[in-house]
């Protein structure tokens, strides 16, 4: 019974995970289906990443949802996966509305926010996405945040345009200054970062906020990672001796 209470007590939990959820059309492409399949499976496993965390009451979680490089991507795909984002806020906006359903994106525990250039979004997915963040604001329990049409040079370099249109002095500007003017402002740094399908990079994404995370890749295709995966990740991170500055 101590030995278990031992193991409990230095367990280390994450504050803030993050999860690159990639290969959804390489998953679809071996099982010679269209890559719209592969998204779509790859959406309803991130609802299950998130109810994962939720058990685990993580205070942060942090998915790609689109990359700013994505839309360089064919029109039919960017088009179709533009849809999927809208209609599958809308979905969850109405399960939420309802406090029913099952394999749910966020519970009325969760702020969403959407972090990215959504200047860059169809008007009507920016509308709907002012909806979900204005309907979940005042939640508590922890936040999820989407990133959509989002790099990290993106995200450090409209950074340092906010900190110049505002005359900020220069001995004023540190590294505490410029991380309340990222896109993920307030929140704590990633503890732990997920990259599924065998890729070993994290591809322009939340750049400056990385800089010590503790980074976990698998090696499976995104719709195919489990739960079981999940607590394989979390318990290697458990497992890592953490040092900052070396």
């Amino acid at each position: 019974m101590s030995k278990i209470f031992k193991e409990k007590e230095t367990e280390k939990k994450p504050s803030h995970i993050v999860l690159l959820p990639d290969g959804n059309r390489r998953w679809a492409k071996e099982r010679n289906l269209p890559s719209i399949r592969g998204h779509l499976a790859g959406y309803e496993n991130i609802k299950r990443f998130c109810h994962w965390c939720q058990e685990k009451e993580i205070k942060v979680m942090t998915a790609f949802g689109f990359s700013s490089e994505n839309w360089n991507r064919p029109k039919n795909e960017v088009k179709y996966l533009m849809r999927l984002l809208e209609r599958g806020l809308i979905e969850e906006m109405v399960k939420y509305k309802r406090g029913k359903g099952e394999n749910l994106l966020f519970s009325n525990r969760v702020k969403v926010r959407i972090i990215g250039q959504r200047e860059r979004l169809p008007l009507s997915l920016q509308k709907v996405i002012d909806r979900i963040e204005n309907l979940t604001k005042n939640n508590k329990g922890s936040i999820l945040n989407l990133a959509i049409s989002y790099s990290g040079r993106w995200d450090i370099i409209q950074a340092i345009k906010k900190i110049t249109k505002n005359k900020i002095p220069t001995r004023k500007i540190n590294e505490e200054l410029f991380n309340g003017y990222l896109s993920t402002a307030n929140l704590p740094a990633p503890d732990l970062i997920i990259r599924t399908s065998g890729v070993e990079r994290l591809s322009n994404f939340l750049l400056w906020q990385s800089a010590y995370s503790e980074l976990y890749f698998s090696n499976k295709y995104w719709p195919d990672f489990n739960k079981n995966d999940f607590n394989k990740a979390l318990k290697e991170y458990n497992q890592r001796q953490r040092r900052f500055g070396h």
